[in-house]
């Protein structure tokens, strides 16, 4: 490796979601292999990366910079002012293509890692043609699941590397949360945050439903700005004393054992932690059938339910089937089984591989 040569981690917002999880995880275990780490972000959140690595932000905290373009602007000024001459890797989480621009103009190598399906982003052919323009400059290009990569090989005639996302397990204490006390009620639980990607009206449709018919309760952990919509909903359907949202939980773990069902209601992801976790604490799996990721994580159903994105119908179905017979057991206990695909050391030591490919 040559003296000195760093990685620089471009991600213009550090929020709390499954990017930013990965993002700890990789970040902190490149650092512990003796790799100088830059991390270029327009806000610091200093407390989950290793101390080794260096933070490069805004110092003081703006309401401007809630857009994400300006967040983006403020990342590139902050890599013009300190990056532009360093030796270095770029290694982008977020706002891939300005990151592949800085990486073209100032002669670095640039490793970009996609984290949502290009459905999300390519509506018409403008679009596909722009992105796949600027993704072939990239030196590397990570994905986490090979859904996404053969999405990625049909909307840009490229081939991404796959590295699933390291499997970390907070350790967690048991809590007292009297709302999922009662053993008769099928209790149910959803973590995302409050946006519609997660689409969590097709979950509370569909709860609506199943509440008619059987005694259920519902709990749905995370913040964002649809709060006060499902608000409204859950004040207009009665259903205050059977649907609570608790607000963005930093260890949801706990949470999700007092459960008997998971359910994903996404219209479309990358490859969600949340279900891997619930995999490994053994919980039955309900998710859409949204790309990219779920549809591997259950492997096409086998460790779990799909349903079709925004129907809450068949979501409906599938929660008044659930109970805990022979089948569902064994799709739990095959799903906790396959989580070696997820490997802490084995994920970690490929980004680290690639990362190391552009440092020698």
């Amino acid at each position: 490796m040559k003296k000195n040569k760093s990685v620089i981690i471009f991600i213009p917002s550090i929020e709390n979601a499954g990017v930013e999880k990965n993002l700890y995880i990789i970040a902190n275990y490149i650092s512990k292999k003796k790799i100088p780490v830059r991390i270029i972000t327009s806000l610091n959140p200093r407390k989950k990366f290793d101390k080794n690595i260096k933070i490069i932000s805004l110092k003081k905290k703006s309401n401007i910079i809630n857009s994400r373009i300006i967040k983006t602007l403020c990342t590139v000024f902050l890599f013009l002012k300190y990056f532009r001459n360093e030796n270095a890797v770029i290694f982008s989480f977020q706002a891939n293509i300005a990151a592949i621009l800085l990486g073209y103009f100032f002669n670095k190598k640039v490793i970009i890692r996609s984290n949502t399906s290009p459905e999300k982003y390519i509506k018409n052919i403008f679009q596909k043609l722009i992105f796949k323009f600027f993704f072939k400059l990239a030196d590397d290009i990570v994905v986490n699941s090979f859904q996404f990569e053969n999405s990625f090989k049909k909307k840009f005639s490229i081939k991404p590397k796959v590295i699933y996302n390291p499997l970390v397990i907070k350790s967690s204490k048991k809590i007292n949360f009297p709302f999922f006390k009662d053993k008769n009620a099928l209790k149910i639980i959803n973590v995302a945050r409050l946006t519609d990607q997660k689409d969590h009206l097709t979950l509370l449709r569909a709860f609506v439903k199943l509440n008619e018919i059987l005694k259920c309760k519902l709990v749905i952990i995370g913040s964002g700005y649809k709060e006060k919509i499902l608000k409204k909903f859950i004040l207009n359907n009665k259903l205050q004393n059977k649907v609570k949202l608790i607000g963005y939980k930093e260890n949801p773990i706990p949470y999700i054992k007092l459960a008997d069902v998971f359910v994903l209601s996404s219209t479309f992801e990358g490859l969600p932690n949340v279900l891997i976790e619930a995999l490994y604490l053994k919980k039955y799996i309900i998710s859409s059938n949204c790309p990219s990721g779920p549809k591997e994580i259950l492997n096409d159903g086998k460790y779990g339910s799909l349903f079709k994105v925004g129907d809450d119908h068949q979501l409906f179905q599938i929660l008044k089937k659930f109970n805990y017979n022979k089948k569902i057991n064994y799709k739990i206990e095959q799903g906790y089984k396959s989580l070696k695909r997820f490997n802490y050391k084995i994920n970690c030591e490929k980004y680290y591989k690639l990362i190391l490919n552009y440092l020698n």
